[in-house]
């Protein structure tokens, strides 16, 4: 799939002993990063299926519904691994970049006022006290000085684009008519999605899903509350950081549920393998994958 796209070949970098870093990857071939997070998705879903966690449900973040969705068949590994090179193809052209704030999304609506930065959109709203701002890097500027003077702790993403901003319009429509041939299955697994606001139903357009999270915020608390109803619920997190474990346990009560990141915690309890209890799904999973408590690991110490 990556030779079609102008992108070398992923394995053995991905897989040798000296890994590439993210900035190595952004200065590669377009499609490079996303080709490479998803294949890392590949990879530990496949891992936890080997060892018999199989997942109940799906939970799809942002660029992880590409791969939540094949999780579920929904789509083919090549066909999501396209999807997620095409995607690639149209970030290129949404300007600006991306601000993690350290505070709620009130909190952070009202710097943006304060900032008088219309521009920017709230993101990605990720726990109660995370939210990501998005929009043009001069009005991100002001916002990230005004936040420094007010206490609040900023970083800017390494992103050289702007996403879920209701600017990217065209964009999200060109993604979506390049990925519509592509045939979406019923899916064998419930497939939440936070950008959905929810479970995708029999007869939602996956397509049009998908183009809105380039121009629809992220509303992790609430599809997170979703998930958890009856409580008792496992997540782990199927990528390369921990970033949405931390927002899994900052905004749920450890009663409600558990938060692991196998690939980023050399601490976390592989156990021996054994055959699965399940026929492995044919994709990875996305950046969440949830199961409930009774056929957890053992918590780490």
């Amino acid at each position: 799939m990556g030779r079609e796209f102008g992108i070398a070949p992923l394995a053995g970098p991905l897989l040798g002993d000296s890994p590439p870093s993210g900035r190595d990857l952004a200065a590669a071939r377009v499609g490079t990063p996303q080709l490479a997070l998803f294949c890392s998705s590949v990879a530990v879903h496949r891992a936890l299926c080997t060892i018999g966690l199989v997942p109940d449900a799906v939970l799809g973040v942002s660029f992880g519904e590409i791969a939540a969705l094949t999780a579920a068949g929904v789509f083919e590994v090549a066909e999501g691994a396209r999807i997620a090179c095409l995607l690639a193809r149209q970030l290129v052209g949404c300007a600006g970049g991306m601000t993690l704030v350290g505070a709620a999304e009130w909190r952070t609506r009202a710097l943006m006022r304060e900032a008088n930065a219309p521009d920017l959109a709230a993101a990605c709203i990720n726990d109660p006290g995370e939210t990501l701002v998005s929009g043009p890097l001069g009005t991100l500027g002001a916002v990230e000085e005004l936040a420094r003077r007010q206490g609040i702790a900023v970083s800017r993403l390494r992103l050289p684009f702007s996403s879920h901003h209701p600017s990217l319009t065209g964009p999200a429509d060109a993604f979506e008519a390049a990925i519509r041939p592509l045939t979406a299955r019923p899916a064998r697994v419930p497939v939440f999605s936070a950008v959905h606001k929810g479970r995708y139903r029999p007869g939602d357009d996956v397509h049009r899903g998908l183009a809105n999270c380039l121009v629809r915020p992220v509303r992790l608390p609430e599809v997170l509350h979703q998930v958890t109803t009856g409580g008792g619920v496992l997540f782990l997190e199927a990528g390369t950081g921990r970033a949405l474990t931390r927002n899994v346990r900052h905004t749920l009560p450890p009663a409600a549920a558990r938060a692991h990141a196998p690939l980023a915690d050399p601490r976390f309890p592989w156990p021996d393998a054994h055959p699965p209890t399940a026929p492995p799904p044919d994709g990875p999973l996305s950046a969440l994958w949830s199961r409930r408590d009774d056929h957890a690991p053992a918590t780490p110490r």
